[in-house]
C-alpha cells in the first residue's frame, strides 16, 4: 500500500520522473519510485517551517532515519521510509548525502556565485540521478555522463523555480540577467557533454537519465531571451507525453 502512496505522490508532484519510472523495467520501478518519493520529502522538509532551526531539525530527522537504515535498523512504519527500506535495504544509508545537501535550504542561504549554484545542483539533482542510475545498473564508468546530464537537468529545474526562490531568500545574492545567462550556459554545456558520452550508458539505465520535458528548449529560450525566466511558457501535457513516449520506445534520454 505504501508503495502505491509513493507512486501517487510522484505522479502528482513530479510527473516527468513518474513517467520516466514507467519506462523502466518492472523489477526496477520500486527502487525508482521510493528514491524519487524520498527526494520529494527531502526537498519539502526544509520548507515546513519558516524558522531555520526548526527546518534543520525536520531535515535532521530524515538524515537520522537514513543513517539508521544504513546500519541495519528498519525505520518506523512510514509511507515513504517503509517501502524505501523494502526496496533499498542497507543501501538506503547511501542516500544520506541527498538529505545533507538540503541543509542550505533549511538555513535560507542565498547563492553568492555560479560555483555555489553548481555545487548545490550537483549535490541534489546529481546525487538523485546517480543513485537512480546505479539502481538501474549503470557502471562506474558512466558517472561522468550521469553527472553532466544531472547538472543540465538540475540547472533547468532550479532556474524554473528561481522567481519563487528569490522571494524566499534562496536564490541569487546578486540577481540579474547576466548571472542567469551564465548559469544557463553551464547547463547547456553539461547537456552537450552528456550527449557526446551517451554510449557509455546502458539502455536499462536510460529512464534514470531523463532530463525532463522541454529542458533543452527551455535553456535555449533563456539564452535567446537574455535570461528572462518569466517569459518562458510551461511545458504542455502534449510535449511531456511525447518526450516520455520517445524515452519508452527508443531509450533516448538525451536532449
Amino acid at each position: 500500500m505504501t508503495l502505491a502512496i509513493c507512486a501517487e505522490a510522484l505522479r502528482e508532484q513530479d510527473p516527468d520522473r513518474f513517467g520516466a519510472m514507467l519506462a523502466a523495467a518492472p523489477d526496477d520501478r520500486p527502487r525508482l519510485i521510493t528514491l524519487y518519493a524520498l527526494n520529494l520529502e527531502l526537498a519539502r522538509a526544509p520548507f515546513q517551517s519558516a524558522e531555520p532551526m526548526l527546518a534543520e531539525m525536520r531535515l535532521q530527522w530524515w538524515i537520522d532515519r537514513l543513517a539508521e537504515m544504513g546500519q541495519g535498523t528498519a525505520p518506523p512504519f512510514h509511507d515513504v521510509l517503509t517501502p524505501l527500506w523494502d526496496s533499498w535495504g542497507l543501501a538506503a544509508g547511501s542516500l544520506v548525502p541527498l538529505a545533507d545537501a538540503r541543509r542550505r535550504d533549511a538555513a535560507r542561504d542565498a547563492f553568492a556565485d555560479q560555483a555555489e549554484v553548481l555545487a548545490y545542483v550537483d549535490a541534489t539533482a546529481g546525487g538523485v540521478m546517480w543513485a537512480a542510475a546505479q539502481a538501474l545498473g549503470a557502471p562506474d564508468a558512466a558517472r561522468q555522463v550521469v553527472a553532466a546530464q544531472a547538472r543540465g537537468a538540475g540547472m533547468a529545474a532550479w532556474l524554473r523555480a528561481l522567481p519563487q526562490l528569490q522571494g524566499m531568500g534562496l536564490g541569487l545574492a546578486r540577481p540579474g540577467p547576466d548571472h542567469v545567462v551564465a548559469l544557463v550556459r553551464a547547463g547547456t554545456d553539461a547537456l552537450s557533454q552528456a550527449r557526446e558520452l551517451r554510449r557509455i550508458v546502458p539502455r536499462r539505465a536510460a529512464p534514470a537519465l531523463f532530463a525532463g520535458s522541454g529542458t533543452g528548449a527551455f535553456l535555449a529560450a533563456l539564452v535567446r531571451d537574455a535570461g528572462d525566466i518569466a517569459a518562458q511558457p510551461t511545458v504542455s501535457p502534449f510535449r511531456r507525453r511525447a518526450a516520455l513516449a520517445r524515452l519508452a520506445l527508443t531509450g533516448r534520454w538525451w536532449v
